[in-house]
């Protein structure tokens, strides 16, 4: 029998493994793309810092689950862009890269609730298959980012346009500027919309 030592080593290698092998459903980089030095470098991370880590993004988010997902996947993300062979504040570099992705998964669970709570509305005739509404709720998050690049100005105008059906003179009055003024906001962001849409055809 191993002695608990030697039972958590070969557990933190199991957990180790699984980072390099799955990540979170993303091709796991193959060794041609990643040197081997940056694989040491994050193992080493991750050997010194995977329990604090798990325990920084619990703390933000209350679900050990989630967190442990979260943590696999900075690390995920560390080995397709290494980290510089020299880091002077390790916990700093993983906080920051974590706080990206738990902020992704905040924002990406929040229009999911929204997402479902509109489908709670409609008729069960009009309701999506299960394949269309994650297919739907992942174009949902990648405008919700693209809108991010936005003015905010443009990104209130397309929303009060879209979401709530304000003509566009009540749009200009709330935001106090002129109607040719949304009418290019609002012009921009469709643009941005279509090559977003059609990103993947061009």
């Amino acid at each position: 029998m191993p002695s608990p030592a030697g039972f958590g080593e070969v557990t933190v290698s199991a957990s180790w493994n699984k980072v390099v092998s799955a990540g979170t459903g993303t091709a796991p980089p193959c060794e041609s793309d990643v040197q081997h030095d940056g694989v040491e470098r994050v193992e080493t991370l991750y050997r010194a810092h995977h329990d604090w880590l798990l325990g920084w993004i619990m703390r933000r988010l209350g679900c050990r689950e989630t967190a442990a997902d979260l943590m696999h996947d900075t690390f995920f993300r560390l080995l397709q862009h290494a980290p510089p062979a020299s880091l002077r504040e390790p916990r700093a570099y993983l906080s920051t890269v974590a706080r990206g992705l738990t902020i992704d998964w905040i924002r990406r669970a929040e229009l999911n609730r929204l997402y479902l709570d509109h489908l709670a509305r409609l008729a069960p005739a009009h309701q999506p298959s299960e394949e269309d509404r994650i297919v739907l709720l992942d174009l949902i998050v990648q405008i919700d980012r693209m809108l991010d690049r936005l003015k905010p100005r443009a990104k209130a105008a397309l929303m009060m346009s879209r979401l709530e059906r304000m003509p566009y003179p009540e749009i200009a009055s709330a935001l106090e500027v002129s109607i040719s003024t949304v009418e290019k906001d609002i012009a921009l962001a469709l643009k941005h919309c279509y090559r977003l849409r059609f990103a993947d055809q061009t």
